[in-house]
């Protein structure tokens, strides 16, 4: 399988690239340039419509995971890594299925990381790194920076890159590779050499941001070593792409600029880490059955807990209960023994039980996705779809792009049959599930069906109206 590797963020789409050498003090000095949104002729709120549009893309054109307990998981240290900086609120953070170790990030604060990379690191700090990072391309505002440099070049046909490359790197020949050929690659070429120093000011601003976030900054350096050894096992790498590869140089300038930090204790046995890569690994399906077993078998929480996991995805549910009984013989409270076990006794058809596990740390704990997620879904199997609207409207409120909620949602309306509106609510969510997942004309068509259906309620009709407007004002910009 010819695969490309894509190590970086848009506009730079080279992370891990080689830098020139770097001056280093004999003391911490936090010194984050101020880019205001007066840099490079793209402002801030046009920089966010492209990560929308390149949000949806991603969603159509990638095996994004749609699992709210990893996405929180991962959100967390992102959001903590985030309050370091003066960023608002980002677009979000996606989890493609793909066992490469990569990462990359948008204008207007929408980054993405591979499931590979959380299976390759030995801890969260790597992990954190890795994100700071692309975190430091988005706050120096890079891309743009980078736009006006490159002088004529669309900013739209240089996302368009990005998401032709990645495209590519899923493909198998030479099909997905095409994508990037011809005057794609000669601007790429450029945008590389233009972005040495961009990349060693991301490295040393998420430096930054990741200690002061309290990880450890050492992590960084590690986890160059982790990337430098995956590279080297490639085997289809454009030119084009990798024109500055890792080098000694720049795993050498990282240490020594996290030598200069304060040490910061690191966890050698992080039980929490070991239970989020394991869940990954069969999330993404890079684990067997045997490989789990083994770790189980030495009464590993976490592979009993991940093993668990899989074979409730195999829809063995006896296997599945013997293996999450296992797990709770270790008397610990965890989320994903609650998640489980209620995917287990949904698969049984098990509605009462399902509600009975769910529903009290759901109830403890409004703020947490996956917990109220699970318990909507578990009203819908119940026939409860005005309770199971109410738990998932408050996360739609502070997240329009949500598809689990979206899907939810639909899901809800669909069974309400004592609406007059059932079938126009039906189409709407599902507008909203096609649009965000990248289906924009078949969004826009569901809302047109809606909108003839609602004809004779002149509230749901000019509401119908105004979204349409949007999504065909926002379509218009093509990668």
């Amino acid at each position: 399988m010819k695969r490309l590797f894509l190590a970086g963020s848009l506009g730079l789409l080279t992370a891990f690239t080689s830098t020139h050498g770097a001056n280093f003090t004999t003391s911490p000095q936090f010194n984050v340039p101020e880019i205001g949104a007066g840099v490079g002729r793209i402002d801030q709120q046009k920089e966010r419509m492209i990560g929308e549009k390149v949000y949806r893309e991603v969603q159509r054109q990638m095996p994004v995971a749609q699992n709210p307990w990893l996405e929180d998981q991962l959100f967390s240290v992102f959001s903590h890594l985030l309050s370091q900086t003066q960023m608002g609120q980002p677009i979000g953070l996606l989890i493609i299925n793909d066992p490469q170790i990569n990462a990359f990030a948008v204008p207007g604060g929408l980054f993405a990381l591979n499931t590979g990379l959380v299976t390759s690191a030995r801890n969260m700090d790597e992990v954190a790194g890795v994100m700071a990072h692309e975190i430091a391309h988005v706050t120096q505002r890079h891309y743009s920076r980078s736009q006006e440099a490159f002088k004529g070049q669309g900013l739209l046909a240089l996302a368009g890159v990005l998401v032709g490359a990645l495209v590519a790197s899923q493909a198998d020949g030479d099909a997905g590779a095409a994508v990037m050929m011809g005057s794609q690659a000669a601007l790429m070429d450029k945008q590389l050499t233009y972005s040495r120093n961009q990349e060693r000011e991301a490295d040393r601003i998420g430096m930054q941001y990741m200690y002061t976030a309290g990880y450890n900054p050492q992590s960084m350096a590690d986890f160059f070593e982790v990337m430098h050894r995956a590279t080297s096992r490639v085997s289809f790498l454009p030119d084009f792409w990798f024109t500055h590869p890792l080098t000694t140089e720049r795993m050498s300038e990282a240490r020594l600029r996290a030598n200069q930090l304060p040490r910061v204790k690191s966890s050698l046995r992080d039980e929490e880490f070991d239970i989020l890569k394991q869940y990954t690994l069969v999330v993404s399906n890079q684990a067997t059955e045997q490989q789990l077993q083994v770790l189980a078998s030495r009464n590993n929480f976490a592979a009993q807990l991940a093993l668990a996991a899989f074979y409730t995805r195999q829809g063995d549910y006896a296997l599945a209960q013997q293996t999450l009984d296992q797990a709770k013989n270790h008397r610990r409270l965890h989320h994903l023994i609650s998640l489980i076990q209620t995917d287990i006794y949904l698969g049984q058809n098990k509605l009462s039980e399902a509600y009975k596990v769910i529903s009290s740390p759901a109830r403890i704990m409004p703020e947490n996705r996956a917990l109220n997620y699970k318990l909507a879904e578990v009203l819908i199997r119940q026939n409860q779809p005005a309770e199971a609207q109410a738990l998932v409207q408050k996360f739609l409120n502070r997240n329009e792009r949500d598809l689990s909620a979206w899907r939810l949602m639909q899901q809800a309306a669909n069974i309400d049959h004592s609406s007059p509106l059932r079938t126009v609510n039906v189409l709407r969510y599902r507008a909203e599930l096609q649009y965000w997942s990248g289906w924009e004309e078949e969004a826009i068509k569901s809302l047109l069906h809606a909108q003839r259906l609602a004809k004779d309620n002149q509230a749901m009709t000019a509401k119908l109206k105004i979204r349409t407007t949007e999504m065909q004002r926002e379509r218009q910009l093509k990668i």
